[in-house]
């Protein structure tokens, strides 16, 4: 008689459905004169009916499920009140996030803030970079990738060196 404990259930075989989404691939919508940005169709079920927009790294605006806000939100206030970098990256952080749901045309406001902080016109770029999505300056993104281009191999060399493709 087999012991059908050792045997893998269906539930395992299939992927975990407490995976956050993977947002991937580049775009290039415009914000229009209202500031509305129209998310990727590709990227608007998954960011689900709402999303919290942010100041990002390397002056773009992040795009996060709320799900997932929420998880770096908390991991960030985990650090001790006692550290200054963390304390000043939680208010820069923060103060410069809000929350927005697309319209009907999967449509969504940039605040003028958030705008400025990227240096947005009307002319972006929308990357998936995994739990997150990013707009970009298309002319900043463009001078971005052509910068990290040159050093991809080598970087990685650092930033993989587990992964087997």
């Amino acid at each position: 008689m087999a012991d059908d404990s050792v045997m893998p259930s269906d539930a395992a075989a299939e992927p975990s459905m407490d995976l956050p989404p993977l947002l991937l691939g580049t775009y290039t919508p415009k914000i229009d004169a209202k500031g509305r940005l129209a998310l990727p169709a590709k990227l608007r079920g998954q960011l689900g009916s709402g999303l919290v927009m942010a100041r990002g790294q390397e002056r773009c605006v992040y795009l996060l499920p709320h799900s997932e806000f929420r998880r770096v939100a908390a991991q960030i206030q985990r650090t001790s009140l006692g550290n200054k970098a963390a304390r000043d990256y939680l208010r820069v952080f923060l103060s410069g996030a809000v929350d927005q749901a697309p319209d009907k045309q999967g449509r969504v406001v940039v605040p003028p803030m958030l705008r400025d902080y990227a240096g947005l016109g009307n002319d972006v770029v929308v990357i998936g970079v995994g739990t997150r999505a990013e707009i970009w300056n298309r002319e900043s993104w463009e001078a971005y990738l052509t910068e990290q281009e040159q050093g991809y191999a080598d970087i990685a060399d650092d930033v993989l060196p587990t992964v087997e493709f």
